[in-house]
């Protein structure tokens, strides 16, 4: 009677499935391999996840499920892979729920491209020895993303900090550049080129870029002696005066005279390019056309001409200033030749030490790389010292002498080891040596020598081969060992299918519950919607009464009307109430027709687990017969 008993327990909407009881009132449990192998295997597992920053694995109150799925969830997570599950999921879930959470689980490792294979059933059976490769598999994936995503996030965190905070040096910065900006502008402020000329609006316009240019830097009060063209000419005509040889006039005159001509055209030049110039009105001491028009505001045209004829004074006498600097062209000469000989022997020493650098810079380069490299070393040996010296002063003396004792001999051990191993190969070779004379000196080998040998080198041949395919046999015999090996492993075994077979009763258990509860809320909503219906039949008959009594009861006609009218109320009434004892009669008929169905079924179902259990212990005593008779045969 348990059964019958657990099939009317009232369950509530959104609780829990209470414990299951078989035939005979025992507590079904679920099947759990539980060894020392999986014990193993699941502190391993803890271990893992505790190594890898997971340290909700080291609540006593969860369960092993709980711990290992959300284990597993953490990790997932930490890769970057979205998984449709809350990482504080629900502890103690229900079947239904622990079967959802693990399928949701083992659709995401396929994604992540995970080697090991996972079924969900494992994971909620805590079959632990398949769960490990996949929990360590897992960690290390996460250890892998999160030193991957360490260096992105640690920019990331200084980008952050600089947004709002600054360091001391960052504002000591701020500081001196402000005072070095506004230093460089004013240098800038004050040697900025000044204008000094401009030239006048009715200036014929210059047809050549050459002058253009000299106008240009005679407006900033930079003059020249000569321009590169003509010293171009000069030069040619330098060239081919020497290639004239005897025909040539005297060179000295002719030098002379050149050298007027150029100064003399050059000066008219920037004579000519000068009367076309007028002094800008913010050179100090000096008087302009404009500024003088400005003041006078009469004979602009007499002024401009004097303005013109002074600015021509002022050339002339910048002329003669120059004509003083240039002394003898001879002179000249011989100092540019000296320099353009000095400059070609410092571009071909130059060049040469070019060359060397470029030689000897791979070498420096690897020189520094090996000095930064035994620098580095040293600091570590200088740190491992320090270390060493700080746990040789705590540490025990006579510790330390004997250990010192016992590195001394391992050392000389190491030593007359590669001593040893020298000797051996030297006397290695030696005897090496020695068959080989032997051999030289015994001479050639006998016909019968040579046909042995020939057979003893195709019997070897031969076995060889013969090895071979059987090796290759056998790595075929082997793939196909492993392939069956794989089909026998994806067919359910029998505690699994039992184990299926118990999640299925415990869903079908839930949705039977459930379904009943539904059930019973739609009968009772249509009863009470009965109940309103006919008591709001009621309230209007009641109403209607209650009007009409005080105009029934004013004549006796009207009160003889009433009363029939009362009658036949009541006989409706009656007959309605005939009606719905009949309707319970037929339905409480059906309910005991019902009932004794259920218990037939009941009966049924006790037979069948009695059978059942009939059956699994004929079976274990049929296994136990097989096992005495196979070790009968096999004595």
């Amino acid at each position: 009677m348990a059964a019958a008993a657990s099939v009317f327990q009232r369950v509530r909407t959104g609780s829990k499935i209470g414990a299951q009881y078989d035939q005979e009132g025992n507590l079904i449990q679920v099947e759990i391999r539980e060894d020392e192998e999986q014990s193993v295997k699941l502190a391993e597992i803890l271990e893992l996840l505790l190594a890898a920053g997971y340290f909700r694995a080291r609540i006593k109150g969860l369960s092993p499920f709980d711990k290992v799925v959300g284990g597993m969830t953490w990790c997932i997570t930490t890769c970057n892979f979205d998984i449709d599950v809350d990482l504080l999921f629900q502890e103690n879930s229900t079947i239904g729920q622990k079967i959802a959470l693990t399928e949701k689980i083992v659709s995401v490792l396929p994604k992540m491209k995970c080697p090991h294979r996972l079924e969900p059933h494992q994971i909620q059976g805590l079959d632990f020895i398949h769960i490990f490769p996949v929990i360590q598999w897992l960690v290390k994936r996460a250890i892998e993303t999160r030193e991957e995503m360490g260096d992105y996030v640690r920019v990331y965190s200084i980008s952050q900090f600089q947004k709002t905070h600054n360091l001391p040096e960052d504002e000591e910065f701020l500081q001196r550049k402000d005072r070095t900006v506004r230093a460089v502008l004013d240098v800038l402020e004050v040697y900025k080129p000044q204008r000094k000329y401009r030239r006048q609006t009715d200036a014929e316009e210059l047809l050549d870029e050459e002058s253009r240019v000299h106008a240009t830097l005679l407006e900033y009060g930079r003059r020249y002696g000569f321009s590169k063209q003509l010293k171009q000419d000069d030069v040619d005509g330098q060239k081919a005066s020497l290639a004239g040889g005897s025909q040539a006039t005297p060179t000295g005159m002719k030098e002379v005279s050149e050298e007027d001509d150029l100064q003399a055209a050059e000066e008219m030049r920037i004579k000519t390019l000068m009367t076309s110039m007028a002094a800008m009105a913010n050179e100090e001491g000096k008087l302009t056309a404009s500024a003088v028009g400005q003041i006078v505001g009469l004979q602009s045209e007499e002024i401009k001409q004097i303005a013109s004829e002074y600015a021509e004074k002022q050339s002339e006498l910048s002329s003669e200033d120059r004509s003083e600097r240039f002394g003898p062209l001879q002179q000249h000469r011989r100092a540019v030749a000296s320099l353009n000989k000095q400059i070609q022997q410092k571009t071909k020493q130059l060049e040469e030490l070019q060359a060397k650098h470029t030689e000897m810079k791979p070498g420096s380069d690897e020189a520094k790389r090996k000095l930064m490299e035994a620098t580095e070393l040293s600091e570590k040996l200088d740190e491992e010292l320090k270390t060493l010296a700080e746990a040789e002063a705590e540490a025990d003396s006579s510790l330390l002498e004997k250990l010192r004792a016992l590195v001394t001999m391992n050392e000389n051990l190491k030593q007359q080891e590669q001593e040893f191993r020298t000797h051996c190969r030297e006397e290695m070779s030696r005897l090496q040596q020695n068959i080989e004379e032997l051999k030289t000196a015994s001479g050639n080998e006998t016909e019968e020598e040579k046909e042995r040998n020939e057979l003893i080198d195709k019997q070897y041949n031969t076995d060889r081969e013969k090895l071979q395919k059987l090796r290759l046999l056998m790595a075929r015999r082997n793939r196909e060992i492993a392939i069956l090996q794989r089909k026998i492993d994806e067919v359910p075994s029998r505690a699994e299918l039992t184990q299926y077979q118990k999640r299925f009763i415990e869903l079908y258990s839930q949705v039977s519950a459930t379904h009943k509860e539904t059930k019973q809320f739609f009968t009772l909503y249509n009863t009470l919607d009965d109940k309103k219906v006919y008591l709001e039949k009621e309230v209007n008959l009641l109403n209607s009464i209650h009007d009409n009594f005080q105009q029934a009861m004013s004549s006796s006609a009207a009160k003889d009307q009433f009363l029939r009218q009362m009658e036949q109320i009541v006989e409706g009434i009656k007959q309605s109430r005939i009606k719905m004892e009949k309707k319970k009669q037929e339905n409480k008929m059906r309910r005991d027709q019902l009932n004794d169905e259920y218990l037939e079924l009941l009966d049924k179902q006790r037979l069948y687990f009695k059978t059942v259990k009939d059956f699994k212990e004929e079976c274990r005593k049929n296994e136990m017969l097989l096992s005495k008779l196979r070790t009968k045969g096999a004595s």
